[in-house]
Formats: structure tokens, sequence, C-alpha cells
């Protein structure tokens, strides 16, 4: 954590003890949320019914702590969103006051649903959970960044540097990663490398790429050249 340079870290309420099962290996010990935002999240839900209880039993939890990431599955094979139950879910947090950050597909019209619902930030997958295939199609979550006013942040798929720097080229605000970092050989300094990759695709896209070009376009004048 230290080395990635994150500030917010999710927490899998189904998963991990942050104090539901008794004070013995509680994760808020090495992870004080004074220092870091605590983001809980519902993996391993199947249902809004699932995902919503999870997130109350956060919100208890954490004495009150309003911000949780809504992720409902399709199925335990492609650990894709079941689109339809995460509308569901994210409707009834709402309502009760959650500030939804949501896992949900690549597809621009659930993700203009769901920020109509009153979502706070939108995580398209950028592939399968834990597959490291990349950003398999970069330009559906261009038609989600035109058009969302909340921030969106790539969610899943990461594998290595160079995809987060590439999601961060995008305008982007955040990629959410784990499995890149916990499965490389050496997964402090994979940590360490995601952080400079997500400054320096920040930084590109702040800059502003030049335009691509069809033919060569020469870098230096051409006044002075010998023999004109």
């Amino acid at each position: 954590m230290e080395a990635s340079g994150a500030e917010i870290i999710t927490v899998a309420i189904r998963r991990v003890n942050i104090g539901q099962q008794g004070p013995e290996n509680n994760l808020l010990d090495v992870l004080p949320p004074e220092r870091y935002t605590l983001l809980p999240n519902t993996a391993g839900c199947y249902s809004a019914e699932e995902a919503v209880r999870t997130c109350r039993l956060a919100r208890e939890l954490l004495d009150g702590h309003n911000l949780v990431k809504l992720e409902v599955l399709g199925d335990p094979e492609t650990l894709y969103p079941h689109v339809t139950e995460t509308l569901k879910a994210a409707e009834i947090l709402v309502r009760e006051g959650f500030d939804v950050m949501v896992y949900t597909s690549d597809d621009p019209i659930v993700a203009r649903q769901l920020e109509e619902i009153g979502c706070a930030a939108i995580m398209p997958l950028g592939s399968l959970i834990g597959s490291g295939l990349g950003l398999v199609n970069p330009y559906n979550i261009q038609l989600i960044l035109a058009n969302a006013r909340v921030p969106v942040l790539v969610d899943a798929g990461v594998g290595t540097a160079s995809d987060a720097c590439f999601a961060m080229e995008l305008g982007i605000t955040g990629v959410l990663m784990n499995t890149a970092v916990a499965k490389a050989q050496k997964p402090v300094v994979m940590a360490s490398a995601m952080r400079y990759a997500i400054e320096a695709g920040r930084l590109a896209f702040l800059a502003g790429r030049m335009p691509r070009q069809q033919s060569a376009q020469p870098s230096s004048p051409s006044l002075g050249i010998v023999g004109s």
C-alpha cells in the first residue's frame, strides 16, 4: 500500500475482518481509517439483496461510513457484473444515503442510468476481474467519459503498469486494482511501477496528446538545409 501511494483502500466485507468477527486479526489495525479512505465493497454478492445487506453492515461496523463500492456479480465463472441487480441495489443504497461507487459493465447506457440514479462514481471494468488483459474496449470507456458528470474509474483487468498508464491517458479519475500487484513476481516493485504509471498517465492526459498523422512530419525546420 505504501509503495503504491494508494489513498483509497477497498475492503471486501464478506472476506476480511473489520470488526464483525471479533477483535483478532482486524484489518483496521494495519490499515487505519485515519490514514486511508476505506471503501467497503460487496465482493461475492450475487443479488441486490445481498449487496444492500452487506453495505448496511459496513456502515454499522465503520460508525456511519457511507462510502461503499457496489459490486453485484452475475456468475462465479466470469465475475461479470449483473447489471439489473446492480441497478436495483444502487437505487436502494442511494435512497438510504450511501455514496455509491459502482462496478459495472462498459455499457455507456448503463453507466448513464447509474449516474442518473445518483451514484457518486462509475467504475466500468477494463476486462474480467483478475484477468490481467488490460483495457479490451477503450472506446466504450471513452464513450462513458464523454457523457459522465461524475468520476469514472477503471475497475478490474489491469495487468501491468502500461495498462494503468493507458487508462489514465484516456482521462479517467483513477484505477482500482488488486491482482496485478498481488500476483506479480515482486508485488512491492509492481506497486511502485503502478504509482509511476498512474502519475505519468495523468500528466500525459493533462498535457494533451499530439494528433496522429498518416504521414511523416519533420520535427526540424526545413530552413537552412545545405543545398537548398
